[in-house]
């Protein structure tokens, strides 16, 4: 059945973008869909691409989280804070190097040996770091990190950036 243009949902629209002048004959060779080809270019199936890796799982331990940060400015001053619940002091690592902050610790805590059956677990313990390119040249000496109620602020002073000089051509 034909239709107009504006008849069209965003859904047909993608569908029709992505399906070939017979179909779904290009999808199917990729493997997107279901070769279908007596069927209308509307009743497509989508065929969800599955892992063939049986270790994915495995894979991912090693990796480590990300830790969730906010980045502000003050008149001058750079501050970062980072949401640090039961994160030991000792656990933490914070450094820079050319305007480059990495923020990397453990988070311990998370394993229990009597455990015989998990029914839910969304809590990330483990390894985790997170570098950050810094938005503003800071003045790399003059920082100061504080530890306080499970929130990591790192503060730093800008580098006071001189207005650029406004040259006149003759």
């Amino acid at each position: 059945m034909a239709r107009k243009q504006e008849d069209m949902s965003l859904d047909d629209e993608l569908t029709a973008a992505f399906l070939s002048e017979d179909g779904n004959a290009g999808l199917a060779e990729e493997g997107l869909v279901e070769s279908t080809e007596s069927a209308p270019a509307e009743e497509a199936v989508y065929v969800e691409e599955t892992a063939t890796d049986d270790n994915w799982e495995d894979e991912t331990e090693n990796l480590p989280g990300q830790l969730a940060v906010d980045v502000y400015e003050t008149p001058t001053k750079l501050i970062i804070k980072a949401r640090t619940a039961g994160i030991e002091r000792k656990d933490l690592d914070v450094s820079i190097s050319d305007n480059i902050l990495t923020i990397s610790g453990v988070l311990s805590g998370g394993e229990d040996d009597n455990a015989t059956q998990w029914h839910i677990q969304e809590c990330y313990w483990g390894e985790f770091s997170r570098t950050i390119a810094l938005p503003v040249q800071v003045i790399e000496d003059g920082v100061e990190a504080v530890l306080k109620d499970g929130v990591l602020t790192i503060s730093f002073e800008k580098e006071k950036v001189e207005e650029p000089k406004r040259i006149t051509i003759n």
